[in-house]
């Protein structure tokens, strides 16, 4: 794929880097999903996270936060949970964490609209904190799901949260990033890509180098899948 030098303060200011994509992926295809069925799967799905009785983070919330984005793309994004902004909105990724992750999209070649994005849990923890790992298992059942009806080519695990809601707790997310592996769901594979979550490179702004490496591997990956996206 070419790379053109362009618009190299702005991704060095994300990244400090000074590379970026060319605008218009290589060989598209066309993907032609049953829209109406898979609507109707995520309404029904929606309808029963939001039946859920006798849940801490539901009683705490304002907003069931579920989903953001192109339901048919072949790119799925799962993050953390909601924080404050998100829970006022009642959509993922807004506020810093949300900016910035638009523009690490971007740097790739990739619109935010034309991905689709969850969380691990969709109802924001108090206070911010990382969701406690019974709630994790709790709704680990409906982000299969979730999964298993969006169908995509390629999955991204933002952060140690969505890591270990398939992969555990006992590795690290340091160690874990940056490589493919293979998750199945619904006795499907799904090739699955481990990186940073955007609220820790506003903490650790040293480790986008490492997000940028991995955005680099997933970019390499969809043009060699012909992905129209």
């Amino acid at each position: 794929m070419a790379i053109k030098l362009k618009n190299q303060n702005e991704i060095f200011e994300i990244f400090g880097i000074n590379e970026v994509y060319a605008n218009k992926p290589i060989n598209r295809m066309k993907i032609k999903p049953k829209v109406e069925l898979k609507s109707k799967k995520l309404i029904n799905l929606k309808n029963k996270i939001e039946a859920i009785q006798d849940c801490e983070l539901k009683k705490s919330a304002n907003n069931l936060v579920f989903n953001d984005g192109d339901e048919n793309s072949p790119i799925m994004l799962v993050g953390e949970g909601p924080g404050q902004k998100e829970d006022a909105l009642g959509k993922p990724f807004v506020g810093e964490a949300g900016s910035l992750l638009n523009k690490m999209l971007a740097a790739i070649n990739l619109d935010r609209k034309k991905i689709y994005i969850t969380n691990v849990v969709n109802y924001r923890p108090p206070n911010n904190r990382k969701p406690e790992p019974q709630e994790i298992s709790r709704y680990a059942e409906f982000l299969r799901e979730h999964i298993s009806i969006i169908d995509p080519k390629i999955l991204i695990l933002m952060g140690s949260t969505a890591m270990e809601a398939f992969f555990g707790a006992k590795i690290k997310i340091t160690k874990s990033r940056g490589e493919w592996r293979e998750l199945i769901v619904n006795k499907k594979m799904i090739k699955t890509m481990i990186t940073f979550h955007p609220a820790y490179l506003l903490r650790q702004p040293d480790q986008k180098k490492f997000s940028w490496k991995d955005l680099k591997i997933i970019r390499k990956e969809l043009d060699k899948l012909n992905l129209n996206i």
